[in-house]
């Protein structure tokens, strides 16, 4: 084929018509041309030469040139395409490094060989716009559910027809025992677009919260609206449901909006979801009473919240007990997923059981080490003081509201409870040094002799054992041996240590022994925190 044939639109004709059928930019079909022909001149005029093609958009017209350009005479390493200042002399005024001398080289007659190259060079070139186009028109739908209709099922997973591409509903991601088989109309959340080598991955689900979410938006017009809001979603796929919901129009109740006339919107929820059972709760800033509505149908007679260690107790009738639980503990896991909340639930009567007994241990503790008889020993506990350091240091002002206690009275509790704790101290600091502890990591802050003693029986006796420690190590932690969790006890558990504090005492010990850079920390926080925000917004 020769490129200066008198019909020369036939090249923009032909990328217009590709363009259209393939929905892309033609100037990216023109600009693949303009490659394969440049690479046909190349295998005749040879591979080493910088031979370039322009296409004019308005007549097609094909002109090939050749480039060169001047370079230092010792980085010369291409004669075909580059040449030194006093070799461009003869063909530029004043040259210099880095300018290039365009001249225009005849056409080349096209080839069987260079044409069959041309056009796998066009094709790929489509096949990457149409798949840039794909993932362009995707990626701003995650997030969102989309219609699509059952081309074939491989292995468990559904490939589904979403328009102008493909997307994969996981085997995994299918409610229950779902099946579908080809043609079958199917509706399902986007979770993620990913653009990969062989094209745009558009990965569908239909067990993820947030499809339970968006089809409420669609069949409630207060929530899309947004004067009704979704707060939280816990989903058992198949099964049940728990979603939180809150009102910002004092007028509209958010749970009867969303239930509708006869239960209509969630029936057609319900129906979507293969019969999943849905409990729409009413939202609550205070977490105790948003966690009774969450164990409804259950009702509870208490809650006890601890906000540092993120866990929560809740005590019900004996006879409520199996209702919150719920079938294989259906109901108060999903309770704790939509509270984000580890709970413990007991009874009433497990409940008095266990405050008698730690009545009585705190008692105990209280006679044994304040030297106090039974009854001053139960006002202490019963006054909510539980260990010998509250009674130490507490201010003065609290331990006289106990009836009974005066000042000297109060001054004489103090001083005997600061005694034993620092005979404590130093006893279990004469059992480190006795064991080898280093001065490193005496001097360390934030650890107590007892917790120097426990990690120096544990082998650890300098900073730099300590800095070697894993966060588990310290704080404890779960691992899965043959199948099963198996707890790791901490050294440092018993003294109430936390991963999250474990890790910081880990990281400040490298810092302090000059392992880890605090600057070059600071920055991979601050990259991290970034990519965790970009990725919270996505």
């Amino acid at each position: 084929m020769a490129i200066t044939s008198a019909n020369q639109l036939e090249l923009l004709q032909t990328a217009e018509a590709v363009a259209r059928e393939k929905m892309i930019d033609p100037g990216l079909v023109v600009e693949a041309m303009e490659e394969s022909l440049a690479r046909a001149a190349k295998s005749r005029y040879g591979a080493e030469m910088d031979i370039r093609v322009s296409i004019d958009r308005r007549t097609g017209k094909a002109t090939f040139t050749r480039v060169r350009t001047v370079v230092e005479e010792e980085e010369l390493e291409n004669y075909q395409a580059e040449f030194t200042v006093e070799q461009a002399k003869q063909y530029m005024a004043d040259p210099v490094v880095g300018d290039t001398f365009v001249e225009e080289i005849p056409p080349v007659e096209m080839g069987r060989i260079a044409a069959q190259s041309a056009k796998q060079v066009i094709l790929q070139k489509v096949r990457e716009a149409e798949r840039d186009r794909q993932y362009e028109e995707f990626k701003d739908r995650a997030g969102t559910i989309i219609n699509g209709t059952v081309k074939r099922e491989e292995y468990g997973n559904v490939i589904v027809d979403v328009g102008r591409g493909e997307a994969v509903l996981r085997r995994n991601e299918k409610i229950g025992r779902e099946a579908y088989r080809p043609n079958d109309r199917i509706r399902a959340f986007i979770k993620d677009v990913r653009r990969e080598s062989r094209g745009p991955q558009i990965f569908l689900s239909r067990t993820a919260p947030e499809f339970m979410a968006e089809l409420f938006k669609m069949e409630v017009p207060e929530i899309y609206d947004g004067i009704i809001d979704i707060k939280a979603v816990a989903r058992d796929p198949g099964s049940r449901a728990k979603i939180a919901v809150i009102s910002y129009d004092g007028s509209i109740d958010p749970v009867g909006a969303c239930v509708g006339m006869r239960g209509s919107r969630v029936q057609a929820v319900v129906n979507e979801l293969q019969g999943e059972k849905i409990d729409i709760i009413p939202w609550n800033e205070d977490q105790p009473t948003f966690l009774v509505n969450a164990l409804q149908p259950a009702e509870v007679s208490k809650v006890v919240l601890d906000e540092e260690a993120g866990k929560i107790e809740v005590v019900v009738p004996d006879e409520q007990l199996s209702l919150a639980i719920g079938r294989r503990g259906q109901n108060v896991r999903l309770a704790s997923q939509l509270t984000n909340l580890d709970i413990d639930i007991m009874t009433e009567a497990e409940e008095s059981e266990r405050r008698q007994k730690e009545f009585e241990i705190r008692t105990k503790l209280f006679i044994e080490t304040l030297d106090l008889d039974e009854f001053f020993a139960q006002l202490l506990v019963s006054e909510g003081f539980t260990n010998l350091e509250e009674v130490a240091y507490v201010e003065l002002d609290e331990l006289l509201v106990i009836d009974g206690v005066d000042e000297g009275t109060a001054e004489e509790l103090q001083a005997r409870a600061r005694d034993f704790i620092e005979a404590k101290n130093r006893a279990a600091m004469e059992a480190a040094r006795e064991l080898g502890v280093q001065d490193s990591l005496v001097a360390f802050d934030g650890l107590t002799p007892q917790m120097i003693e426990a990690l120096a029986k544990d082998g650890v006796l300098s900073l730099e054992d300590f800095a070697t420690c894993a966060d588990w190590e310290l704080a404890g932690g779960w691992t899965t041996v043959e199948g099963e969790r198996v707890k790791d006890d901490g050294i440092l558990e018993p003294f109430g240590m936390t991963l999250e504090t474990a890790q910081d005492m880990v990281m400040t010990a490298r810092i302090v022994l000059g392992w880890v850079d605090p600057a070059e920390l600071a920055a991979e926080n601050e990259e991290t925190e970034t990519e965790t925000e970009e990725e919270a917004e996505a």
